[in-house]
């Protein structure tokens, strides 16, 4: 399906490896022009190298999308190089997990005001060229109680939930759509759950015996949503939160 995305310009916050590394990847297979910014220059460097092999204009710059003035000058430099923003995804995540005063600082300013800022920063852009997308990636752990200690990621990725809806509401008339993506638990190599896995095997089992597909999803299946729902085939798509988790969350909501 050819998605009309060649030639847009899409900004991926956190994008050097796991989920936000395959959803730039996805949109540069789809003809996208992608900016990307992660703190880790190396991996940061290598997913440029990959997505600029796939003939697509590419910008990525090491960036702390937690302070407000690294988060705006990466965006700034990113709506230069690539000339136009018509979608902005907002990846990345503190991983406050712990229920302290460091786990809190982390989701809130990661998670939550990184999204908040980056949207005031992009949707006078979007407007510019008659519409576009953002796109939030949340987690299922927004959608129900949490495992002890994990209070301050569960609420960070609940508040980017009734963000996005808000955000869907007030600029739908700018032809703006927000959407919420919320994966369950996506194993990659270095990520959170493989050193789980290695660390306590038990506890992953217990995890993936908690899936009905018997498994783990994959970044490219939550990949595949967020450049659906950026496209114009989803034109009236907005204000939902889509899991993507392979009914890893159980509720009706």
């Amino acid at each position: 399906m050819d998605l009309g995305l060649k030639g847009k310009g899409v900004i991926v916050t956190g994008a050097s490896k796991g989920i936000g590394r395959a959803i730039a990847l996805e949109f540069a297979r789809e003809g996208a022009n992608v900016a990307i910014c992660a703190r880790g220059a190396e991996a940061l460097e290598a997913t440029r190298a990959e997505l600029a092999g796939l003939g697509v204009k590419v910008f990525a710059s090491s960036c702390d999308v937690g302070d407000a003035a690294s988060l705006a000058g990466f965006l700034d430099n990113a709506h230069a190089v690539l000339g136009r923003v018509d979608v902005l995804v907002n990846n990345p995540s503190g991983f406050g997990v712990m229920d302290t005063e460091e786990g809190w600082a982390a989701s809130l300013s990661v998670d939550v005001m990184a999204a908040v800022r980056a949207t005031w920063k992009v949707v006078p852009w979007l407007e510019a060229q008659g519409g576009g997308a953002v796109i939030h990636i949340s987690s299922i752990s927004g959608l129900e109680a949490s495992l002890p200690g994990v209070a301050a990621y569960a609420a960070a990725k609940a508040s980017l939930i009734s963000h996005s809806k808000s955000m869907a509401m007030e600029l739908a008339p700018k032809n703006i759509r927000v959407n919420c993506v919320a994966p369950g638990s996506i194993n990659f190599p270095g990520g959170f759950w493989e050193n789980v896995k290695r660390d306590n095997p038990a506890f992953f089992d217990m995890v993936v015996a908690s899936i009905p597909f018997g498994r783990m999803g994959k970044p490219e299946e939550v990949a595949n949503a967020v450049v659906f729902l950026s496209s114009d085939k989803a034109s009236w798509v907005s204000g939902a939160m889509v899991p993507v988790d392979g009914v890893q969350h159980k509720g009706n909501l």
